[in-house]
């Protein structure tokens, strides 16, 4: 296939639907995690689920990194927006998740802090030039993907000797993140995520390739396979990762080879290596803290860090104690399960973080209303 339309085509994704049917065991069932916040959308707007047999269940992960950074980062972020001196440039996404004390950064911005958002981590940069007068801050945030543009930022802001410019570096690491997962113990509330296999997450692994899943198909015996946004893609990869269980298999298996290598993309790689190094801890929405799941800068480049330009210390903060975005972000339970979903908490008035990200599990199933529950489809047609 050559183009986007034959990627969702309907009546190939039925010939998928009725091969994956064919191949699943009625006597057992199949719990596959798909990590990527973007396999999450697509599994919910293409209704992909209603498309799989009754005993494949499709578990939705902690990959959407604007739902896993935890409040107290954004706090910080406000604080240092609201300093008189400082411009905050920030992805659009962000600009609404809340934080203490009913803010936000757009609240925040429309209190008269200087916020902005932008598309790139060069458009900082550019606003670095244009102000030599502020301090300017790239709020940076993201898994893999989003890392390598960061590093390019910093080193352009290098290389033109901009002494205005930093970045407050909240970047965590895919690969880690899936571990900590697997490694979570049980709680008397929340039983066991029985996770049979994962759908590797697409854009992450075109940076880091194929290597760094090895550890779950050696270590753990759970199959892997890096799958593609679009539907097929994410279909096929579950076709894929049921012919693996029912072979008894545990392997790194590629789907998306038309953006995928196994080695990923070195250069990338290379410059993330000379720009970041591991934190010893970092604090995740729904998983707390996991040792060495997060980026900072190197020593070399203290001069951009801005948690030692502003001598940052982040304070711990709560999640509002109604919302289950930690439980619906470890795989533990679903959006509907939430009491706050699509009543006080929906788009417009999130109460939650998994709430306002395009790729958050709650937005989706909001946006596309397929797993509303039946009280709320209720109330919607007495509102009707």
């Amino acid at each position: 296939m050559k183009y986007v339309d034959e990627y969702r085509d309907g009546d190939k994704a039925r010939d998928i639907a009725a091969a994956i049917a064919a191949e699943v065991r009625p006597d057992r069932s199949y719990a596959f995690m798909e990590f990527c916040g973007g396999h999450t959308h697509a599994i919910s707007r293409y209704g992909i689920e209603d498309l799989l047999p009754a005993n494949v269940r499709m578990i939705h992960g902690p990959g959407c990194p604007v739902c896993v950074l935890p409040i107290g980062r954004i706090d910080d972020a406000i604080r240092l927006a609201r300093r008189p001196e400082v411009t905050l440039c920030t992805y659009a996404d962000l600009m609404r998740v809340p934080a203490s004390g009913g803010l936000s950064l757009m609240k925040a911005k429309a209190a008269g802090a200087d916020i902005r958002m932008v598309y790139s981590s060069l458009d900082a940069i550019r606003i670095a030039e244009a102000n030599p007068e502020r301090q300017v801050v790239f709020f940076a945030i993201g898994f893999e993907t989003t890392t390598p543009p960061t590093a390019v930022a910093l080193k352009t802001a290098e290389a033109k000797g901009l002494n205005n410019f930093s970045i407050y570096c909240n970047h965590v690491l895919t690969p880690v993140a899936m571990r900590a997962i697997l490694d979570m113990p049980p709680t008397p509330d929340e039983p066991p995520i029985a996770i049979e296999g994962f759908v590797g997450p697409s854009h992450v692994s075109t940076i880091i390739g194929m290597e760094p899943y090895e550890v779950f198909a050696r270590d753990y015996r759970k199959p892997v396979v890096i799958a593609g946004f679009e539907p097929l893609d994410v279909m096929y990869a579950i076709l894929m990762l049921v012919r693996q269980v029912n072979e008894q298999r545990a392997e790194v298996e590629n789907q998306y080879i038309r953006a995928v290598r196994a080695d990923g993309n070195r250069v990338a790689i290379d410059l993330c290596d000379e720009v970041f190094e591991l934190r010893d801890s970092f604090e995740w929405r729904g998983l707390g803290a996991v040792p060495r799941s997060a980026l900072k800068l190197r020593d070399a480049f203290a001069f951009y860090d801005v948690e030692k330009r502003f001598a940052i210390e982040t304070q711990p903060a709560e999640d509002n104690p109604a919302c289950e975005c930690g439980a619906i972000l470890r795989g533990q339970k679903k959006p509907a399960d939430c009491r706050l979903f699509g009543t006080v908490c929906t788009p417009e008035t999130p109460i939650g973080a998994c709430m306002v990200s395009s790729e958050g599990a709650c937005a989706a199933h909001w946006t596309y209303g397929r797993f509303r529950t039946r009280q709320t489809d209720a109330d919607l047609r007495r509102s009707a």
